[in-house]
């Protein structure tokens, strides 16, 4: 909870910076390169979150990885470096990329399915998230096969479950009760 909170007011700090310098669109390109490389990549992950690894080192590794970053996003890494939060870097880039795309009037849908979204599913999903946001949605699908069939839908801090697994669930409580 605590990176969380932490995480919010460097991506805020910077965001805020980026938007001065005119430059939020490419520190929020930088910062999908980190997430998307981070949860790709375990080795790197864990280097991150290493104890035993000397900050520098870590800030050398992801200068190394990322060569075309920005002036502001090595910027970040520095400032994360020098307070001891490297460690934070990919929930701030996270929550850097949830506020680019608030400021862009766009949210990321997150579709949990058991098959994956076919082409008019997801246009039904993009409309029913107009509907109950007002804003546009990037959709993001994810395969669980464990749900059964339906799906789950994730929109900031609306979820809404239509999983076959979550009905069964229900009717289980439903009968356990009486």
């Amino acid at each position: 909870m605590a990176q969380t909170r932490a995480a919010i007011r460097y991506a805020k700090a910077v965001m805020s910076l980026a938007n001065e310098q005119n430059s939020a669109s490419k520190l929020n390109d930088d910062m999908k390169s980190i997430v998307n490389a981070v949860a790709e990549s375990k080795d790197l992950s864990d280097m991150l979150q290493s104890p035993v690894i000397h900050s520098k080192v870590k800030k050398a590794t992801l200068l190394e990885v990322f060569p075309n970053m920005n002036k502001l996003s090595v910027k970040l890494i520095d400032l994360l470096v020098e307070n001891k939060r490297i460690d934070i870097i990919d929930v701030v880039a996270q929550k850097i990329n949830m506020l680019f795309d608030e400021s862009q009037g766009t949210q990321i849908a997150k579709v949990t399915t058991a098959i994956p979204l076919t082409k008019e599913l997801e246009a039904k999903v993009l409309t029913k998230v107009k509907e109950l946001t007002g804003n546009d949605a990037e959709v993001q699908n994810t395969v669980d096969e464990s749900i059964l069939g339906g799906f789950i839908l994730r929109v900031g801090d609306i979820q809404y479950n239509a999983s076959i697994a979550n009905k069964l669930d229900k009717l289980k409580r439903e009968f356990t009760l009486n």
